[in-house]
């Protein structure tokens, strides 16, 4: 999967103490720095570790166990202020040097450039997969927020249409990274030594794509 992401941060919680039952627990928390305050956007699940996620927007995610109370996620937001401070910061950085992609809305396009666009999907898909000696399942074009890309664990393919008005090199290497997750659903040194076998500049073309802003 390729996603238009900040950095994460991830860590278990010992001894946490759960909220109070019919407590209505914090959704967001306000962070203030020395000169800018940042709101933290809380969203409770049944995972047991806290995940610090700082979007490419700046937008800042906090997940969370959900019995957590108000009081130890507090702490532990607090506790790692300047980690979150220092990502937002970076995030506006890299904002700033992006570039967009000159792109239509995609419900603007016409039949015929949808059907053409999707059959370049298609095609540059069969190519690498013959390739890499892969199979692949339904694939779906569209225009996705944060990612380039995705594969599931049944095969099928997600790409984001903006890929169709770039240069198609980095069109392949999102076609060489979503087919790799075909042998190695995750990104392990074995799953980019698969991408780099088959696509040996994926690289510079990875960064190229976090230097382009997904709108």
């Amino acid at each position: 999967m390729i996603q238009e992401r900040g950095r994460f941060w991830r860590g278990k919680i010992r001894n946490a103490v759960p909220g109070a039952i019919g407590h209505r627990m914090i959704t967001e928390y306000k962070m203030s720095g020395e000169s800018t305050e940042v709101c933290i956007r809380v969203i409770r699940s049944a995972r047991k570790s806290i995940g610090l996620e700082v979007r490419a927007d700046g937008e800042v995610l906090a997940r969370i166990p959900g019995r957590l109370s108000d009081r130890e996620l507090k702490k532990f937001l607090e506790g790692h202020k300047g980690w979150i401070f220092d990502k937002v910061r970076l995030s506006g950085e890299r904002k700033e040097n992006r570039t967009t992609v000159d792109a239509p809305l995609m419900e603007e396009m016409t039949a015929a450039e949808t059907e053409g666009m999707k059959k370049r999907f298609l095609e540059r898909t069969r190519h690498y997969s013959s390739l890499m000696g892969v199979t692949f399942g339904r694939i779906t074009v569209r225009n996705q927020k944060t990612r380039w890309g995705s594969c599931s664990a049944k095969g099928n393919l997600n790409f984001n249409y903006l890929l169709y008005f770039l240069p198609e090199e980095l069109l392949d290497y999102v076609v060489v990274h979503e087919l790799a997750h075909r042998k190695h659903m995750d990104h392990s040194a074995e799953f980019w030594a698969e991408v780099g076998r088959f696509f040996p500049d994926y690289k510079r073309c990875r960064k190229k794509l976090k230097e382009t802003w997904i709108k």
